[in-house]
């Protein structure tokens, strides 16, 4: 392994370090959801509203509005301060709502879309959005049994389970039209580099270089795809990595250097490339399968370079606690950092946006469905 391989491994094995050191950390109580408040999101022509019938989401802790409450994983974030602003805390690793919900609502549809493993939702809410993202988990199976959450396999089961009972529901014609005419959003990967790779724990490290191992993970994209196209799925968004080396807690162990890790940015730039290349083959080769990608690269960094266009004061540093490491269990209410205004940050905790910025990524992903998908 080469000396810059190496030092990103123990960059990302410290990373990883912390994940689990929160992870077992105790003193905090899980709560249920409650009654919430939402601020409104951005809606779209009534035409496009009527072409969706539901939002059903696949991925990572970027878009999981709650599975892993329900999963024998201390990677959880149902206690406060998570869901502070929405009124109760869900599951979701923000202090508010997530993008999927901010598109489901400017889609006509409910604006939360509920996790497959909540109880408190049946299959009548199933039927208008979805969740079958699993916080932790990558398109590498070995990244979901790091942290012991649902890998992605398990989501695509869960996903043709609720097929059966959307049938049982529905009729198998409405049934077959909701699935046809849902928009799926996906959102996955970051975690199969700062967990799996480069934390040297599942020997992917040793089977591949970085670039072959982004190789195998695009391939693993593309076989995710066909399974949930041959499934009926017809419209999909497909997020790219974001600058994986600007996350704070990357900016922490980065601090001899200063600034964003480069060398995870440049990571994530080659995987993007190859990704998007991906994403153009399949259409071409899948009848009827429309893939928009979501740059979220571009997005994030237009914003951590331009702050002010949406009213940022802080996009180094997450909102919970000193917010230099802290997610999860370490990102609680008995810490007295907080900061009392998350608007004015990019992060909630190390890793993950605040509802203002998630409204943001929301809107503009959006915008490339309306043109590449919902036209």
């Amino acid at each position: 392994m080469s000396s810059s391989t190496a030092a990103l491994a123990a960059a990302a094995a410290a990373s990883a370090a912390l994940l689990v050191l929160a992870a077992f950390a105790g003193g905090v109580e899980a709560r249920e959801c409650g009654s919430a408040w939402l601020p409104a999101a951005k809606k779209v022509p009534a035409a496009a509203e009527a072409k969706v019938p539901a939002v059903i989401v696949f991925g990572d802790s970027t878009v999981d509005t709650g599975n892993n409450n329900a999963v024998a994983t201390m990677l959880k974030s149902n206690f406060p301060p998570y869901g502070r602003d929405l009124g109760a805390a869900t599951g979701r690793f923000c202090n508010g709502r997530l993008p999927p919900d901010f598109m489901s609502e400017a889609l006509g549809l409910p604006p939360l879309v509920p996790a497959y493993l909540d109880p408190a939702y049946g299959i009548a809410d199933f039927a208008r959005g979805v969740c079958f993202a699993s916080a932790g988990t990558g398109l590498d199976n070995a990244t979901a049994g790091v942290l012991a959450v649902i890998p992605l396999w398990k989501e695509v089961e869960y996903f043709k389970e609720y097929q059966r009972r959307l049938r049982r529901h529905a009729g198998r014609a409405a049934a077959r039209r909701i699935v046809r005419d849902a928009l799926y959003v996906v959102s996955i990967g970051t975690n199969d580099f700062l967990e799996n790779y480069f934390l040297l724990v599942t020997g992917r490290f040793k089977q591949f270089t970085v670039g072959e191992f982004e190789d195998f993970l695009v391939a693993q994209a593309a076989g995710f795809l066909a399974a949930i196209h041959r499934l009926g799925a017809r419209r999909v968004a497909f997020a790219g990595l974001s600058a994986i080396g600007c996350l704070p807690l990357e900016r922490t162990l980065n601090a001899l250097r200063g600034g964003c890790v480069e060398e995870y940015n440049q990571v994530a730039r080659d995987y993007n490339v190859k990704l998007n290349a991906m994403i153009a083959g399949l259409q071409s080769s899948l009848p009827g399968l429309k893939i928009a990608y979501v740059p979220v690269y571009d997005d994030m960094l237009n914003l951590i370079n331009n702050p002010s266009t949406l009213g940022l004061e802080n996009v180094e540093q997450g909102c919970c606690a000193t917010g230099m490491f802290e997610m999860s269990y370490l990102c609680n209410e008995k810490n007295p950092l907080t900061c009392p205004d998350a608007d004015k940050y990019f992060f909630w905790d190390s890793f993950h946006p605040t509802e203002k910025v998630n409204r943001f990524f929301a809107n503009s992903t959006l915008q490339i469905c309306l043109r590449e998908l919902l036209s």
